[in-house]
């Protein structure tokens, strides 16, 4: 079956000043696929996720080389708007970070920075972003209430609706169950496995269980970059996490 390569990266080095964060990575993300980055802390997964949608522009003296490519275009380009490029690439961070407005209004944001002003399909999108966050039967009732009055994984999944509100085709997930029990966790997995229908996704996570439920791929950004490079890893069953065949891999896996 022919596939369509939503995201590809190209010999993408990354620097935070003089420090070389990301070396030499270069993958593609298939298009409506859960791809997962895993390794060892401080080894670049967040700040690698977080150049699909240039979050890293935000932070001084850092440097940039290869090339990312989303649908063929090369969103480092000078003439690429930043602010319709993460229109089409949400994100949803590590920790809820609900806005301090009402559940409906956390969701109508996006809309309304846009220049959204049809009240009538404002609240249709909403609601099917809520549906679709599988949060709408549980706030339906008190959308007007302040979203902080929500538990902490109810929150995640208003995150993730609010990132889902403005039509984004790839959603970026930076460890969004970490901060989150494990009914929530559950939760937030289940809907992974349903928004893929739609969605390019793509996931930090140290958890390599979580890894194997909800990824149809895994990329390991290692340490040993002298032994072996970084590399996609189709998963096909979980014992490929609990077995790999390379040393480093083995030891990436075991300091995740």
């Amino acid at each position: 079956m022919d596939t369509t390569v939503k995201i590809d990266a190209r010999d993408v080095n990354f620097w935070y000043g003089d420090f070389h964060a990301l070396k030499g990575i270069s993958m593609e993300i298939e298009e409506k696929s859960v791809v997962a980055f895993i390794g060892p802390s401080g080894c670049g997964k967040s700040t690698f996720l977080r150049l699909f949608n240039r979050m890293n522009d935000l932070i001084p003296a850092t440097r940039l080389t290869g090339e990312i490519r989303i649908d063929g275009e090369n969103i480092y380009d000078k003439g690429v708007q930043v602010d319709e490029l993460r229109k089409n690439v949400g994100m949803v961070f590590q920790r809820p970070n609900p806005f301090p407005k009402s559940i409906f209004e956390n969701v109508a944001y996006g809309l309304r920075v846009n220049g959204v002003k049809d009240n009538a399909f404002i609240r249709q999108r909403v609601e099917e972003t809520l549906k679709g966050a599988a949060l709408w039967d549980e706030v339906k009732d008190k959308l007007k209430e302040s979203a902080f009055a929500l538990s902490g994984g109810q929150q995640q999944r208003l995150c993730i609706a609010r990132a889902m509100a403005v039509s984004p085709s790839v959603l970026l997930m930076d460890e969004p169950a970490s901060a989150l029990d494990p009914i929530s966790t559950a939760k937030v997995e289940e809907l992974i496995h349903e928004l893929k229908e739609r969605y390019t996704i793509v996931i930090v996570t140290h958890n390599m269980q979580q890894a194997a439920r909800v990824s149809s791929a895994l990329l390991i950004i290692s340490s040993f970059i002298t032994l072996e490079r970084n590399f996609m890893v189709p998963i096909l069953r979980v014992t490929m996490f609990t077995s790999p065949n390379s040393t480093p891999s083995r030891s990436t896996i075991s300091s995740c």
